[in-house]
């Protein structure tokens, strides 16, 4: 069964890589042939800028499907030995009243020997701590925890339920996510290799229920997971998720812990393990399905305070970038960030803009037009090729022709205005998503 799913990803591969590397000779070629006959000298600079960063992206897309595909050939024949260590899930909950049981739950379900889970209510004003408390105590293989304190921030949360585990591993999960009952054996095989500190789990969207959240189903799995398959291989996932990440409790000390002084302190956690030479892997099938936003506006302000929480985290580990030799996983993922959370937005808004001036000033309409269909096609087979890793529904595919005409854009303008703001120190507050209570 394994060698048959080995020839049917390798096959599946094969389609995005072919049209990528079409589509890029072809877009190259009709770019710099037009480019040349517009006697425009700022116009031909511009053309062949974005022939750069087309570039860089082409080699970085080729990078990722061929890490991914070899990261999920690794784990399909990948054997493991028995490994039952004590593990401590936490979960850090500020006014979760209408997810939190459910949370609760299937975290008592899990499918482990023996695990401890330290709910910490951060000063909730809603029925949050009203709901925990009947579930205080033991429950066959689990034993459950409430922390109940004054509210002061995730990351004081996530360092209080700290001081108190018992287990050698540790787990932060959000309290808006429901994990899959064999999450924890499937991260915990990992860890039988002394050199990995850290593992990610696999996030998926739970509530797919209308338009966006459907868009963001397909950006967790394309845009999001394919990534962070891909740094699996190279040990170096960059941002261990909220939802589900796995940690030895002495590495996560040994970095002085959770931090406050960003807002993305997985972010800042994670690029600290790096920075001391850790392994940190990708575990596909250990999943927690959480909660997205399901407007629009819910969206730009979750993806305004990662994009500012990621720069902040950059900003703090900047000293790291220019060193590659005393440590190449460390500044190797910072200037990945750099590229994805800072260079990458402003470049796609620029290059849409450019396209639509340049049809519209020069008559470029059929080569334009002609270039957006080989991307939504070349979207189409990378969401082919991702859904089929992870086993989802294929009804996602037809969303590819939005995510890159209308979804991907929109994204991209609010991380480019919170590039701006953090650049001028912008005062921010969390800007918590409303829960709608779909798990």
């Amino acid at each position: 069964m394994n060698l048959l799913r080995t020839l049917k990803l390798f096959l599946i591969i094969l389609i995005p890589c072919s049209l990528l590397i079409y589509f890029s000779v072809l877009s190259t070629t009709d770019m710099i042939e037009w480019g040349l006959s517009v006697p425009n000298t700022v116009i031909y600079t511009l053309v062949l800028v974005l022939l750069v960063f087309l570039l860089i992206l082409i080699i970085r897309f080729l990078f990722l499907l061929l890490f991914s595909f070899l990261d999920t050939m690794e784990s399909l024949h990948a054997s493991y030995k028995k490994y039952s260590p004590m593990v401590s899930i936490l979960v850090p909950a500020y006014n979760e009243g209408k997810v939190i049981e459910k949370s609760i739950r299937a975290l008592l379900n899990l499918d482990y020997p023996q695990y401890e889970i330290i709910v910490i209510n951060d000063g909730s004003t809603d029925d949050t701590l009203k709901k925990l408390l009947p579930f205080e105590g033991k429950h066959g293989n689990a034993n459950l925890i409430v922390v109940n304190k004054r509210n002061s921030g995730k990351a004081h949360s996530l360092n209080r339920g700290l001081a108190i585990a018992n287990g050698d591993l540790i787990v932060s999960v959000d309290a808006d996510s429901k994990l899959s009952s064999l999450t924890l054996s499937k991260l915990v095989r990992h860890f039988i290799d002394p050199t990995v500190g850290a593992v990610a789990g696999n996030i998926k969207v739970i509530n797919r229920n209308n338009f966006w959240t459907r868009l963001q189903a397909l950006e967790y799995i394309e845009g999001l997971n394919l990534g962070r398959r891909a740094q699996g291989f190279l040990r170096i996932v960059n941002i261990i998720p909220g939802p589900l990440g796995m940690f030895r409790k002495r590495v996560i000390k040994e970095v002085g812990g959770y931090s406050n002084d960003t807002f993305a302190e997985d972010c800042d956690l994670t690029l600290k393990i790096i920075s001391l030479n850790w392994k940190i892997k990708y575990e596909g099938s250990a999943v927690s399905r959480t909660e997205a936003p399901e407007s629009l506006i819910d969206i730009f302000k979750q993806r305004y305070r990662w994009t500012r929480g990621i720069i902040q985290s950059i900003k703090k580990h900047r000293k790291r970038i220019f060193f590659p030799f005393r440590n190449f996983s460390s500044s190797f993922t910072l200037w990945m960030m750099i590229f994805e959370s800072i260079i990458w937005p402003p470049m796609n808004i620029l290059s849409n803009l450019f396209m639509v001036y340049v049809s519209i000033r020069y008559g470029f309409t059929p080569i334009m037009v002609y270039w957006w269909c080989l991307l939504t096609l070349l979207d189409i087979a990378m969401a082919l090729y991702c859904i089929s890793i992870e086993d989802e529904q294929f009804s996602l595919v037809a969303y590819s022709f939005f995510y890159r005409i209308f979804y991907i854009f929109a994204v991209d303008v609010c991380k480019f205005f919170a590039c701006i703001e953090e650049l001028f120190n912008v005062k921010m507050s969390w800007g918590k998503v409303e829960r709608k209570g779909r798990l």
